[in-house]
């Protein structure tokens, strides 16, 4: 069965990118473009891995994350921050609310693929 990755980003074109290379190797790609659509579509779609910006309308990547984990139900669903914030005290940050794995803007396509597949396996 296709895995189901929710890309959480109000950037139209690096939802576009991220569609073109993860459904090119077999992944189906549900989008929300803010944290609240986000957290809407987590709960319904039930994906196998949440690629999350940090900096999004309405309720940003941290505490979108942060809400997940708190919910049983996606305890073992793999969050992937995908965020043009690369302070390290940001990449703290988001472990902290729970991110598996934080992947800083601009992104080799390599290393997103690296990533998902780690993630997903």
């Amino acid at each position: 069965m296709q895995k189901r990755i929710l890309v959480v980003d109000d950037d139209p074109n690096i939802v576009n990118l991220i569609r073109a290379f993860l459904t090119k190797i077999g992944f189906e790609i549900l989008e929300a473009n803010d944290g609240l659509d986000g957290l809407q579509k987590a709960r319904t779609e039930k994906p196998d891995l949440i690629i999350l910006d940090v900096m999004l309308p309405k309720l940003d990547g941290f505490k979108l994350s942060r809400l997940l984990k708190f919910d049983e139900s996606f305890q073992n669903t793999p969050i992937l921050m995908l965020t043009a914030k690369t302070d390290e005290k940001d990449e703290k940050t988001g472990k902290a609310m729970g991110a598996d794995a934080y992947l800083t803007k601009p992104f080799k396509n390599q290393q997103l693929i690296d990533q998902v597949k780690a993630l997903v396996a």
